[in-house]
Formats: structure tokens, sequence, C-alpha cells
């Protein structure tokens, strides 16, 4: 036991001929490899493209990495094709203003048709003392029918008023009158007589161009017009909301312009075109808080009618289309579906119920809410009309006609 605990253990004896081979054989593999690629890079480096001195590769701190933009390519003198390569440039903040800049002088040009109206009513107090109650709007010069300029305005403004009075751009008051309005919409033409215009303030103001709503896109850049001639600039962020009215729905654009529902006006494209009307509590939901606007090519038919001084036909319905999806999945015939009828209004009185489907007005198919309300409107108030409905029963749809006698909503 005591010669086991006396016991040395000394370590292996190391074996340099093995350490050597070890070394040579890693240095002998470094040397194929790097020869390998070597010969690899001298093959491959013709066909790597040149860089050229005008390609920004890696941007600074305020420039992005920009891609070379290709366009096609031509044909030379000598019949040679030539490929031009456009290298897009990086924006600065001075490219920025100048956009801006830009969108203000479309905005500041097309502020040449925006005028103030002002309305008067005339009141007596419980005294039987006279007093005055004014109203400020603003309205759109749409129109010069070489005797009148006629002005798009809001019924509220004008409803009731006993004088009526338009400050242009210049700041020339003159007195105006109310041509029509509907209700239904909210929206008035006011008329002022060319004879009561200088010349001065015709050569400051201009005819405001109604545009194409239907082509407008989530992210477009807008012009907000105002009271007070203010200038707002933004891009539209949707498209696709809509508001229910009368017989009708209208599609709805929303930006980003912080507004207020209580604000009022036209929203302009980038070439100064009107492609909406900013009319106070004509909001989509939820977007109280930023400057919605009506599209203008849903309103424009009822613009034209108002102009000649045209009543609105009104029936009294809140419908949608019933597409041809909606149509087979829910198995309704398809149509305009009638969400609400309006109480006391021609439809009520004819017997129109919710869920009835309008497949024909005045003996014209309808397709969607749009086509019923081209149809409607071209209708004459106090004339009596057939109005086909499909309506639910135990059995399935059955189709009636009720007779309805347009009118002209108050």
């Amino acid at each position: 036991m005591e010669d086991f605990i006396r016991e040395k253990i000394k370590d292996k004896p190391v074996n340099k001929k093995k350490i050597f081979i070890k070394v040579g054989v890693s240095a002998l593999c470094g040397i194929v490899f790097a020869v390998t690629a070597s010969i690899v890079f001298c093959i491959l480096v013709p066909h790597f493209p040149e860089k050229d001195d005008n390609e920004q590769i890696m941007g600074t701190e305020n420039e992005a990495y920009v891609e070379p933009i290709q366009q096609d390519s031509q044909n030379t003198q000598d019949g040679t094709e030539d490929t031009q390569t456009v290298i897009p440039q990086t924006l600065t903040l001075d490219d920025y203003q100048s956009i801006q800049n830009e969108l203000y002088k479309t905005g500041a040009s097309a502020s040449r048709s925006i005028v103030g109206i002002t309305s008067v009513v005339d009141s007596t107090d419980i005294f039987n003392n006279s007093y005055e109650t004014e109203g400020q709007g603003v309205g759109v010069i749409i129109k010069d029918n070489g005797k009148q300029l006629l002005i798009l305005t809001e019924k509220n403004i004008v409803d009731g008023a006993d004088k009526l009075s338009v400050t242009f751009a210049n700041d020339i008051v003159v007195d105006a009158v109310a041509v029509k309005y509907d209700s239904n919409t909210g929206i008035a033409i006011v008329s002022v007589d060319k004879s009561l215009i200088d010349e001065s303030t015709m050569a400051a103001v201009s005819i405001a161009k109604i545009g194409n709503s239907n082509i407008m896109s989530r992210g477009a850049l807008v012009i907000a017009l105002e009271t007070n001639y203010s200038i707002m600039t933004g891009c539209i962020t949707s498209t696709s909301n809509t508001v229910s009215a009368q017989d009708n729905n209208f599609s709805v654009f929303t930006t980003d312009i912080v507004s207020s529902e209580l604000q009022s006006g036209i929203l302009i494209n980038t070439s100064g075109d009107v492609i909406g009307l900013v009319l106070k509590g004509f909001n989509a939901a939820d977007v109280s808080n930023t400057l919605t606007a009506v599209a203008i090519s849903d309103i424009e038919p009822i613009i034209d009618m108002l102009e000649e001084g045209n009543n609105i036909p009104y029936i009294g319905i809140l419908g949608t289309t019933v597409t041809e999806k909606i149509a087979n999945r829910y198995n309704i015939p398809k149509g305009v579906y009638i969400k609400e009828v309006t109480m006391d209004s021609p439809a009520f009185q004819a017997g129109l119920q919710n869920g009835d489907v309008i497949t024909e007005l005045n003996n014209t198919k309808v397709t969607s809410i749009e086509n019923y309300h081209t149809e409607l409107l071209s209708l004459k108030p106090d004339e009596t009309y057939d109005v086909t409905v499909k309506r639910k029963g135990s059995n399935g749809y059955t189709e009636l006609t009720c007779q309805v006698k347009i009118s002209v909503m108050d």
C-alpha cells in the first residue's frame, strides 16, 4: 500500500515528428485553397459589371440607395442601339420645399374662384324691435353663363336669407340672389349679375374647373381651400368611404389634412381642378378630426340641375346595391336593397318597405344605387311613376309594383 502511494505519474513524451507532419499538411491545404481562389477570381473578374462614377451605391445619412433605371434603347444614326440609363436624383429639403411652393402656387391660383358669402336674416324680437342676424360661408364660382356668375355654396347659408352678398378675391362686395338648393345634399346655387361687377373684379376672379374625381386614388396630393382663403395641403388616405343620403350613396375622400366637421370649402388636385366638396356635417364615420370631401363626380349631376333652376326629384329611401356576390351569398334578388324608408316620404306613402329590393324604376331596370339615382333624376316632381320591387314572404320573394308620386325634399 505504501509503495503505491509513493509512485509518480509521468507525462507522455511529446512526439515531435507527428506535430511536424500535421503542421505541414495544414500549410499545404492553405496553399492549395489560395491558388484555387486566385484562379477562380481571375476567371470571373472580366464578367463583373463596372461601377458607374455617377451611381451612388451607399448613400450618406440623408440620402437613400439609388438604383439606376434603364430606359428603352434607341437607334443611333449609325444604326446601332444606344441604351440610356437615368440615375434618379436624391430629394433634398430644398426639393421638398419647391414641391410645397408649387402646391401653394396652385392653391393660390385656384383661390381666385373662392368667394365669401354673407347672408342676412331680418327678425323681430318680443318687443317688436327689428334686428338682423348675419351668417358667413364660403362658395366657389363654377360657371359664367354670360349674364351671371353662378356660385356653388351650402344650403344652410342661403336658406331663409333676406339678403345675400358675395365678397370676391379682391374684397369687392356685390349683392347676390339664391337660385336653387337641394336639401338632400345640402348644396345651393347663388348667382351674381355681371352688370354689378366691375372689370377689375372680373380680372381678379376665375371660374373653377370641375375635375374627374373617379380617377383619384390613395396617396394622391390634394389641396384644400376653405374659409378665409386658407390653403392646406396633404394627400388622400382613403377613397373607399361612402355616406348614405336619400336615394343615393356618395363617395367620400378622406385626407390627412387636419380640419373640423364644421368647415366647408373645396378639394382640388394638383392641376387646380375641383375633385371634392367639403360640406359641414357630411363626414364619414370616425373621421371628424380630418378633412373629408364628397366626390364631385357623384354630385355633379345635381349641380347641373340646380344651375338650371330645376328641383331635385325625391322618393325617400336609404338603399344599397345588391351585387351578384351578395345575391348569391344571401339569396337576394339583384337591384337596390331598401335599408330604410323615410317617414312620410313618397316611398312611405306608396307602401315601400324595409327589405324590399327595387328592380325597376319607371320601367327601367335597376342594377345599382347609382343607376337608380340616375333614373330618378330624369323624373319630374309631382308626377306618378311605377316602382317594381321584390318583397320577401314565407314562400320567397314576390314581385309587385307600387305607384310613387315623385316629390321634392323640403
